[in-house]
């Protein structure tokens, strides 16, 4: 068993920049719905209590659709999607933040699991 770390992370033009302590130890996840899908994210999962943006909120903007219940964020300059924001099962605030967009993360180390979104 793993334990979380300080990780930094944000978008492309550097705009977006955010700290977070993510355990990722733990499976990322790779999501084939209609958005994950065609954007390449490998997520983690953490409260939000574990997530700062330190730099950029006037910089995303956010898309929502399906069920608009999560905030899909992404930079209005450069267009990566970072992180996003929503609501976990049990009412707990969560981030979504893209492992990609971690500055000091292998991806290709990294555990992940395959979720099957398309079909929800």
């Amino acid at each position: 068993m793993t334990q979380a770390s300080k990780h930094s992370g944000g978008c492309h033009c550097g705009k977006v920049r955010y700290d977070v302590n993510v355990d990722l130890g733990q499976p990322v996840l790779s999501c084939n719905c209609s958005i994950c899908g065609k954007t390449s994210v490998l997520l983690a999962f953490v409260p939000r209590t574990e997530f700062r943006l330190t730099s950029g909120e006037a910089d995303l903007t956010d898309y929502l659709f399906a069920s608009k219940t999560i905030h899909h964020l992404f930079c209005n300059t450069c267009g990566v999607r970072s992180f996003g924001r929503g609501v976990g099962p049990d009412g707990t605030e969560m981030v979504a933040v893209n492992v990609r967009c971690l500055d000091d993360v292998d991806v290709a180390k990294l555990a992940v699991n395959h979720y099957d979104g398309k079909s929800v």
